[in-house]
């Protein structure tokens, strides 16, 4: 069976400090985590989020982190990985619910990133292989 081509990431800079957040340009879109660094080359997941870019995009949503009482002080770092402009508002989401769903059950995971569950995802599950 054939792969299909198919590229959702238009470009990413990772591991990046916190105080270079203004340096991503106005209304980018995609997945960003944020990270807090434990070691030389270790970084704990804080947090995964999404900008849609409509009104607001990831440079928005990472300086909202920044200055938040609740966040703010437990990330130092931050990855963000751009969509090609072809993504849709509900692919870039799709995207997100897959990677925050990941850390439903992990008891490693930050309190922040936790959420019940992707509904959308939920639709299209089928635990029973041998029904696929």
């Amino acid at each position: 069976m054939p792969v299909a081509q198919m590229r959702f990431i238009k470009r990413c800079a990772e591991w990046i400090p916190k105080d270079e957040r203004k340096y991503i340009p106005k209304n980018t879109r995609g997945i960003y985590v944020l990270f807090q660094k434990e070691g030389a080359n270790t970084y704990n997941v804080v947090y995964v989020g999404m900008a849609r870019g409509e009104k607001t995009g990831m440079s928005s949503r990472i300086a909202q982190h920044a200055k938040s009482k609740r966040k703010g002080p437990h990330w130092s770092h931050f990855s963000i990985f751009e969509v090609h402009d072809n993504i849709s508002v509900d692919e870039v989401e799709e995207l997100e619910g897959l990677f925050r769903h990941l850390y439903r059950k992990d008891s490693n995971a930050n309190v922040f990133n936790k959420q019940k569950r992707h509904h959308k995802l939920f639709r299209v599950r089928n635990n029973k292989l041998i029904l696929w």
